[in-house]
């Protein structure tokens, strides 16, 4: 197939595209390379992708927003589906910076839609969020459950995205898969998520910050695990559910060619138990600083992920010692070499 995935330069971009090209999957990449973290990082993810799928990969800096410019990259490309992985992430940035979110997580997210409705492709599988649960304290989170009661602007574009499919599903045909990701890590992850800098502060020597006196929990999923359910769903095009009642009707499916799935682990780790596998990993003790709930911060996360392995057979396998085993090796040999690289 020959497949767009937007966000490529992103952590899970660069892996979905790592895997289609593995596979024999032609990958049309897209991406604004903005400066949000660390914008080496994401060239450095291009350059591992281009050194291994040369002849089947092309990458376009491209903003999705950009409507046009998109709906003509798709008319002349050929494209048969969409792995619609580009967003503005982080729930703390969105409290400072929201116009980024509605820009890149709506306007760019009408853009995609735009464009697979005027040229049209098999599949639309985009990204959504463990955050759209919000208040919902029912654990573990299910896809049958509501999701109305938001605690961030970025969840809130996740949720907004979700409704966005449904109405293109349901007026056009549009087959659309939304994956409410759960805490994804492992190598060529992101700067700004907690495991990538309690990494860095313990290696450095220097406090980490530990929220809510350490109470919170997350369902943590290793990136393997991630891209095998990734691909599995864009694989399977999701139909209309034959069980679907407006009477009583279900969140997680419809009577359009719609669904949304958790895509996480099952198995939520508490942060202090989380802190103790790095520190095992690392071989060295955290210094920490306790420090009072974020705003827009959830305690726990848990995902009920039966639908998604109903539908696919997705199991995720990598346990989380093995996961930042693999993470933390990739970082120390990452950053040696760029600092040797820096050096000569």
């Amino acid at each position: 197939m020959k497949i767009l995935v937007t966000g490529v330069a992103g952590f899970i971009g660069f892996h979905v595209a790592r895997a289609l090209l593995a596979r024999g999957d032609s990958v049309l990449g897209v991406d604004n390379l903005n400066d949000y973290y660390d914008v080496r990082l994401k060239r450095d993810r291009l350059a591992t992708l281009a050194a291994t799928g040369v002849s089947k990969l092309e990458v376009v800096e491209l903003d999705i927003a950009d409507a046009a410019a998109l709906r003509t990259l798709l008319a002349k490309s050929e494209i048969e589906a969409v792995v619609h992985l580009a967003a503005q992430a982080g729930v703390r940035y969105s409290l400072e910076n929201p116009h980024a979110y509605t820009h890149s997580n709506v306007n760019g997210f009408l853009a995609v839609l735009e464009a697979c409705r005027q040229h049209p492709v098999e599949h639309l599988v985009y990204a959504s969020s463990s955050s759209v649960y919000g208040l919902n304290a029912h654990m573990p989170f299910s896809v049958h459950d509501n999701v109305d009661h938001p605690v961030s602007l970025y969840a809130a574009t996740k949720k907004a995205n979700e409704l966005m499919a449904h109405s293109y599903s349901h007026l056009y045909g549009m087959p659309t898969t939304g994956l409410r990701f759960f805490t994804v890590y492992g190598p060529w992850g992101r700067p700004d998520m907690a495991y990538f800098l309690f990494t860095r502060a313990i290696l450095e020597g220097r406090p980490i910050k530990v929220f809510n006196g350490g109470e919170m929990a997350r369902d943590f999923t290793y990136i393997d695990d991630i891209v095998e359910g990734v691909v599995r769903v864009l694989d399977r095009p999701a139909v209309s559910d034959p069980a679907w009642s407006p009477t009583a009707p279900d969140p997680g499916s419809s009577c359009a060619p719609y669904r949304v799935f958790n895509i996480g682990n099952n198995q939520p780790v508490r942060l202090l138990e989380f802190i103790t596998t790095i520190e095992a990993v690392l071989g060295r003790e955290a210094v920490k600083d306790f420090q009072p709930m974020q705003p827009g911060d959830v305690t726990a996360t848990c995902a009920d992920i039966d639908a998604l392995g109903a539908w696919t057979g997705y199991r995720p396998a990598t346990p989380l010692a093995e996961g930042m085993a693999r993470f933390v090796a990739w970082y120390r040999d990452y950053y040696e070499q760029r600092e040797e690289n820096s050096r000569k």
